[in-house]
């Protein structure tokens, strides 16, 4: 069985998504609980520099299981307002290429059978 990854308060992180969108990076974390129960973390960085160097401005979004369907629902709605009502005549099929760089998806760290990951 592989290792899990321990993050600074003890959580196994599980599976890792990175997406680096310009200035900014997202990572779509999977997380376990102390209770064996998983949850996904959703962060935002930014780098900004300062006087001495930089630093990463980050913000956090933790979903648990029962917002899951919820949440992809009103992001898919949201997503398609945009597409359909505010930006009709913009043909959104060319930023349908990823190039490698922008996204690097992390392999499951778990050789449970009950863990899946296409």
């Amino acid at each position: 069985m592989e290792e899990h990854k321990l993050n600074g308060n003890g959580r196994d992180e599980i599976f890792s998504t990175k997406v680096k969108a310009g200035k900014r990076t997202y990572f779509f974390d999977v997380k376990s609980t102390r209770s064996n129960d998983f949850y996904l973390t959703i962060t935002e960085s930014k780098k900004r520099f300062k006087e001495d160097g930089f630093t990463y401005e980050k913000h956090k979004i933790f979903l648990y299981k029962e917002d899951f369907n919820k949440f992809m629902e009103a992001l898919t709605n949201t997503v398609n307002h945009v597409k359909n009502e505010l930006m009709p005549g913009v043909d959104f099929s060319q930023f349908d290429q990823v190039h490698p760089e922008e996204v690097t998806a992390g392999v499951p760290k778990s050789t449970d059978d009950e863990l899946k990951w296409d």
